[in-house]
């Protein structure tokens, strides 16, 4: 049997705010989440698998509108496959880039703190 979770669990175990996991589900981002007979949800290990893939684009730098568009893809089955693979292999270049700026901008600020702290010396 598969294990369940309430949304306050599942808020718990991704990081998420119980009003982020609706939100998501509003728009798509999660499909219609199985509801008990009281109509609360009721995630699955399968749901906060999706999540956390969900958290790591998102943490990443994708968009909600690129999340939702890979979510619809996703929901059309494997002749989407291709479409799925091009996206991501797209934000890994976006994010490749994005860390080679990163790690310019901090070489630069290395340099600045060096240069503060051989100017500090001259000072005494």
């Amino acid at each position: 049997m598969d294990t369940t979770f309430t949304i306050q669990q599942v808020a718990k175990i991704t990081g998420l705010s119980v009003h982020t996991l609706r939100y998501y589900e509003r728009i798509g981002l999660l499909a219609p989440v199985d509801r008990l007979d009281s109509g609360y949800r009721c995630y699955s290990n399968k749901d906060i698998e999706w999540i956390e893939f969900l958290n790591r684009l998102r943490f990443t730098g994708m968009s909600i509108r690129k999340m939702q568009q890979f979510a619809a893809l996703l929901r059309q089955g494997n002749e989407t496959i291709h479409e799925r693979r091009g996206m991501i292999e797209q934000h890994e270049q976006d994010l490749r880039a994005h860390m080679a700026q990163l790690e310019e901008n901090l070489k630069y600020i290395e340099y600045k703190i060096r240069l503060y702290k051989k100017m500090e010396t001259n000072e005494s």
